[in-house]
């Protein structure tokens, strides 16, 4: 079967929030999409709506069409897939096999190369809703990317199609580039969602609204500038205040039973106090002094680390 990364015919199994904007992305950049694979009502509703007039068909029909398959699955259900497949003799010579998960790469894909097929890991390091905006944010948007290096550039080739961006990760470090990917955006929607329970609990009307321009501040100020852009009581060693901040967030969990808020603020602040002392930020006096308030329970102070 000959690469013509131009113009494939592309079969996606997985009509979720990734696996469908990915195919749009795909045809808009002149492939064929030959079939798609859907079960529940919203696959199928976001495959009419993202890949209009594409078959929904069974997934031994779509690899059995498509010179590149993209398996765009849950982390969990791709081994048995790709398995499962092999057994039963779909995978072809030749054939363009890509998965979407960000914690496997090709080594998961074992099968399909010993039965000659094209192994490529393609996770796009962003967050979908499976709307049509998807497409836009795919603009700028960073590939995490693993093949062996012959297939380097067709890996790299499919994703500056879809108008991205990507980045070789090495096999042995899929698993820690996909924890820091999840760490930072999903920690950060907990978080996010933490702060604006306390305000609306605390009787403020629009969260959202206190917290987006501050937020997006810190943000970019985060990606421009890194750990030196950090501020807050912790950075400047106000351990009276982180005191006051766990106690209050001691008794907000006793009224609300949130006992969660209170262990994120005391294990994030206390990652902050290391990380700040290491790079000479914290003193080691004033590193101590925030340590002894996070360790106070109950407004009684427990044993400082000089007693």
């Amino acid at each position: 079967m000959a690469i013509k990364p131009g113009r494939l015919g592309v079969g996606i199994i997985g009509a979720g929030k990734v696996g469908a904007v990915l195919g749009a992305a795909l045809r808009a950049a002149g492939h064929a999409v030959v079939g798609v694979s859907a079960v529940s009502q919203a696959s199928l509703d976001r495959a009419e709506l993202l890949l209009p007039g594409v078959p929904v068909l069974e997934i031994p029909d779509i690899v059995d069409r498509s010179e590149l398959v993209l398996l765009a699955v849950p982390d969990d259900a791709l081994p048995d897939l790709v398995a499962g497949l092999a057994k039963t003799g779909a995978w072809q010579t030749g054939q363009l096999v890509a998965h979407t998960s960000g914690r496997y790469g090709v080594s998961v894909l074992a099968p399909v190369k010993a039965a000659g097929g094209i192994v490529l890991a393609l996770h796009p390091a962003m967050t979908f809703t499976g709307m049509s905006l998807d497409l836009t944010r795919l603009v700028d948007c960073t590939f995490g990317i693993t093949a062996e290096a012959a297939m380097l550039p067709i890996a790299q080739a499919l994703v500056v199609e879809m108008g991205a961006e990507p980045v070789v990760i090495a096999e042995a470090d899929r698993v820690l580039y996909h924890a820091a990917l999840a760490h930072s955006a999903n920690h950060l929607v907990t978080i996010v969602a933490q702060a604006a329970q306390i305000l609306g609990d605390i009787g403020v009307e629009s969260p959202n609204q206190v917290l987006g321009p501050l937020l997006r501040a810190a943000l970019e100020n985060a990606l421009a500038g890194g750990e030196s852009a950090l501020t807050g009581p912790v950075a400047r060693g106000d351990a009276g205040t982180v005191q006051a901040h766990t106690q209050a967030l001691r008794e907000h969990a006793l009224d609300t039973g949130s006992a969660d808020i209170v262990e994120a603020y005391l294990a994030l602040s206390a990652a902050t106090a290391a990380r700040a002392a290491r790079r000479g930020k914290l003193s080691a006096e004033a590193y101590l002094g925030i340590q002894a308030a996070l360790s106070e329970d109950d407004g009684h102070a427990a044993d400082s680390p000089e007693n």
